[in-house]
């Protein structure tokens, strides 16, 4: 079963060099393997060439194949070992910088402590991996999620305010309306805005589109508290980062009748017919732990029908 998961990574890697650094092994341990199950197979699955790669005929039918076998086995393991089997192995999570850095740092403990035979490799960056490549069983994501084909379970919503250090303002009196913003210098979060912010009455719902100009542009939301508190403009950022800035008096928010839609924040992982307990067990404690660390809004329902593609 080893050499035949090892081609199927190699095939959805795109190469053995990145099929060696999924499975956290060398490239000619990568080549060896995939040598020793065309061999035993009596065809040839891959071309090669310095290059490119491409699946033979046969390789094609293996591949497909060898799918419906890896996920018959998965299905058999956990039939085997019941539906309360503990989790076992390596889970791989990319989280957003600034979630991944502190409060999902705690849940994360959690979830090692509670299965002592896991190991968690924990990438912070904000972009969508690359699920198969870099070989990511799932991702913690803020805002839209960019590809409609992933199993996405949305953990709850973030709210979001306008925000500047006093200092901004040398005593005048602060902005009353969004209009007022206009004329403010302005830190851009690149992931979220640019130049333009939409602020919606709390009470009334009307919409506003604010146009800015940002002095700062910055795609990380502790880089942005900290220009804010600095005194280089005024930002759009969420509650939960702030509170602290607010509570010490170092920042305050304008406007506060007005607030930017409030940004979902997502698990999400690519569909499958099987999904591991160390998925699973992962996706139970999120479930709970993000809306306890942000203080974020949690879903309409959390007791919702099963999602489709959900592991449940």
């Amino acid at each position: 079963m080893m050499l035949v998961e090892t081609f199927v990574r190699i095939v959805d890697a795109g190469s053995l060099s990145a099929a060696a650094r999924a499975l956290a092994t060398t490239q000619p341990t990568i080549s060896r393997r995939l040598k020793s199950l065309e061999k035993s197979l009596g065809v040839r699955l891959l071309q090669r060439s310095t290059h490119a790669m491409k699946l033979t005929d046969d390789g094609m039918r293996c591949y497909a194949r060898a799918k419906e076998l890896i996920a018959g086995w998965q299905e058999f393991e956990s039939e085997i070992r019941g539906a309360v089997d503990e989790p076992v192995g390596m889970l791989r999570v990319v989280a957003p910088h600034a979630f991944g850095q502190q409060q999902l740092v705690a849940p994360l403990a959690a979830y090692l402590a509670r299965y002592p035979r896991m190991t968690v490799d924990w990438v912070l960056h904000d972009r969508t991996p690359d699920f198969i490549g870099e070989g990511i069983d799932c991702a913690i994501r803020v805002g839209e999620v960019p590809d409609p084909s992933m199993v996405a379970i949305r953990l709850g919503d973030v709210p979001r305010i306008v925000i500047a250090t006093p200092g901004l303002f040398d005593g005048r009196a602060l902005p009353a309306h969004p209009d007022e913003l206009a004329a403010l210098p302005w830190i851009a979060v690149s992931h979220y805005y640019r130049d333009e912010v939409a602020l919606t009455h709390a009470r009334t719902g009307d919409t506003v589109r604010v146009p800015v100009q940002p002095r700062l542009y910055t795609d990380n939301l502790y880089a942005m508290r900290s220009a804010v508190t600095l005194g280089v403009g005024a930002a759009l950022g969420s509650r939960w980062a702030l509170r602290e800035e607010l509570d010490a008096g170092r920042l305050v928010q304008l406007v506060p009748d007005w607030q930017a839609s409030p940004l979902p924040i997502w698990l999400i992982y690519p569909p499958a017919r099987f999904y591991p307990a160390r998925l699973r067990r992962f996706i139970d404690i999120m479930r709970v732990a993000v809306p306890q660390a942000y203080g974020v809004v949690a879903p309409p329902d959390t007791r919702r029908p099963r999602e489709s593609g959900e592991p449940y």
